[in-house]
This record gives C-alpha cells, structure tokens and sequence, in this order.
C-alpha cells in the first residue's frame, strides 16, 4: 500500500456514518466507513476504491479526487495534500471548482427535507440529496455533461420540472449570464471552454449567447410533473456560496400544502415507483 493509500484508508477510518449521512446498522469492525460506503458517497465503484487503497489504480483524475474529498469531508489543506499524493497539481483558481467545503456539506446534510442539489460555476451538479433525486430524476445516472443542468436544458428538453414561455425565457437568461461570469473568472478552464463551444452548437444558445441578453435568479414557483405522485408546484431559490462559486438550489414547500404531502411520499417512496 502506498501513501496515498494509506491516506486515504486513515481518512475513511475516521469519518462516521452518521457524519456521512448513512445508517449505522450492524456490527461493524471499525467506527469509520467501509469502503462500499466511500464508494456510494463519491460515486466511484467498490473495485476502484480498493484499488485506490492498495496502490494498483493509476493516476486518479481531478473529478475522483474531488468526489473523495468532498465524500471524506476534508479541509482545504487535505484536499491539496491527497492531490499532491495523487501526482495532480493542486487546483488552480484559473479552473472551475467541483470541491464543497465542509460547512456547507453540513448545511446540505442537514437539510434532508428540502430536495436540494449543489453546482459549481458552470452549472454542473456536484451532489444533492436523495430526496431531489426522487423528485427530478436520479443524476447519478448521468455521466460527464449530461450532468450539467444548462446542458441539459439545451441538448435534451422534457425533464420534469415544467416551464411557462416567461419562466423559459428568464431562466435561459440567467444561465447565459452566469457562463459568462464564469468565462471571466475561469478564462483558461479548458472544460468550461470546451462546454460553451459545445453549447453553441445549438441554435437557440447561440443566439442569446451572440446577444447583450442579462438575466437573474429569483425566488420563483416551479411546477414539478412527477410520474408517481402527480402534479404539483413548489417554491424554488437559488443560494450563492460567497467564495467558492458554488449554488445551492433549494426546493421546499409551505407546511401542510400539497406540495409538502407530495415530497413527504416521494421521502417514503424514495426512487422505487408506487406498486
């Protein structure tokens, strides 16, 4: 086993899965997570961590490294360290960010009832939580951009959450807007240039994108078309990390509304359709 290894096998050992979110249940030999419980949280699979662990997987890329730290709950100066183990440059202010910092995985951890997602600059989901996953779809099903929610807008229409002509319209503003932010903040990303070029392939992005079109985002109502439990709006807000260009965006309902009972089943039901 070799440093990195070794790291990673003592940071796993001290993490708890009440930390992590997870059910304790049963025996276990160590209080820290078993390694099939590291692969669920950074979506890796169970034979790569081993691997990882025992020195045999070659040169982890920058999105693994980021999954584990973010899974393994590090500070700023352990995530430089396992990429220094890693044999990765440490992350550059030049290039969007996947990394979240404890605080807020506490903050998104403790906010089970809310279906809740986090992004990074270019919009692409980073993690949520289960019950979001029930109510939009579940994105670990999805692989590289079909991650990145203006991406998918774009390339591939007819998700859940229905939009009117004026919700459309402002939210393709808004998204424009912020990849042109993010262009200025991260001018050398190589995938955040490589995502827009991609993007402008696509008519209707083209367009805004070649127009001086700005855009915002505001607390707003979004209907949500859920396959199982039906029809039903719920509020939608959009929390911005100062820092560390991340966004929060948080789904919840007024107490005792039919939203609330409808996401109180999809809590129950999870992602197992009504039988």
């Amino acid at each position: 086993m070799g440093e990195l290894g070794r790291t990673l096998h003592a940071w796993r050992d001290r993490v708890t899965p009440a930390q992590a979110g997870l059910p304790v249940g049963g025996r276990r030999r160590a209080p820290g997570l078993r390694r099939e419980e590291l692969a669920q949280l950074a979506g890796l699979s169970v034979d790569y961590v081993v691997r990882l662990e025992q020195g045999r997987a070659e040169s982890p890329s920058v999105q693994v490294l980021s999954a584990l730290a973010r899974a393994l709950r590090l500070s700023d100066a352990e995530r430089n360290h396992l990429f220094v183990l890693a044999g990765e440059v440490e992350p550059s202010p030049g290039r969007v960010s996947a990394y979240i910092p404890p605080g807020v995985q506490r903050i998104v951890d403790q906010l089970e009832g809310a279906p809740l997602c986090v992004c990074d600059a270019a919009w692409t989901m980073i993690t949520w939580n289960s019950l979001f996953a029930a109510m939009t779809g579940d994105p670990s099903r999805w692989h590289g951009r079909q991650r990145n929610i203006i991406y998918r807008h774009f390339t591939a229409p007819g998700d859940r959450i229905v939009q009117t002509p004026d919700q459309q319209r402002e939210f393709r503003n808004a998204m424009v807007t912020d990849l042109r932010a993010s262009l200025v903040r991260y001018p050398h990303d190589p995938e955040l240039r490589a995502l827009i070029e991609e993007l402008r392939g696509y008519a209707e992005f083209a367009r805004l994108w070649e127009q001086p079109v700005t855009g915002f985002h505001r607390s707003e109502r979004k209907t949500i078309r859920h396959p199982e439990v039906g029809e039903f709006s719920i509020d939608c807000d959009v929390l911005a990390v100062p820092g560390n260009d991340l966004r929060i965006v948080v789904y919840t309902a007024a107490p005792g509304s039919d939203a609330a009972e409808k996401l109180r089943l999809l809590s129950v039901i999870g992602l197992q359709a009504l039988t």
